[in-house]
C-alpha cells in the first residue's frame, strides 16, 4: 500500500485535488497538508510519520518541509512535482498534471 502525502502552501487547491483524486487509485491512500500558517489542513508530523511518499509542489515547499521538519524525514521520499499555484480545485488541467507528474510513483508496481 503506497501512502501517499500531497503539500502544498494553503491546503486549499493543489494539494486536496492530488488528494481527492488519487485516492480511488488502488493501493494508495491519500492525505494532504499546507506549510503555510494559515493552511486549512497544517501539515503534522503525524501525517509524515504515517507517508512512505511525499509529493510537493513547488521546490519552495520542499525547502520549507526539510527546514522545518528535517528530523522526521529520514528515509522518507520526498518527491517536487513543479505545479505553479495556477489552478483551481477539482481543475482538469492540474487533474491532467498531478497524474502525469505523480501517478507514475503510484501505479502499482
Amino acid at each position: 500500500m503506497k501512502r501517499a502525502l500531497f503539500i502544498c502552501s494553503q491546503n486549499r487547491l493543489r494539494s486536496p485535488t492530488a488528494e481527492q483524486f488519487f485516492s480511488s487509485w488502488p493501493n494508495v491512500e491519500t492525505d494532504s497538508a499546507g506549510l503555510g500558517g494559515d493552511a486549512t489542513v497544517p501539515l503534522s508530523t503525524e501525517q509524515i510519520a504515517w507517508a512512505n511518499i511525499i509529493f510537493v509542489m513547488e521546490k519552495a515547499h520542499k525547502n520549507k518541509l526539510s527546514a522545518k521538519f528535517k528530523s522526521h524525514l529520514n528515509g522518507k521520499r520526498v518527491i517536487c512535482l513543479d505545479i505553479p499555484d495556477d489552478y483551481e480545485y477539482m481543475q482538469v488541467e492540474l487533474i491532467k498534471l498531478l497524474e502525469a507528474k505523480a501517478g507514475r510513483f503510484l501505479r502499482a508496481s
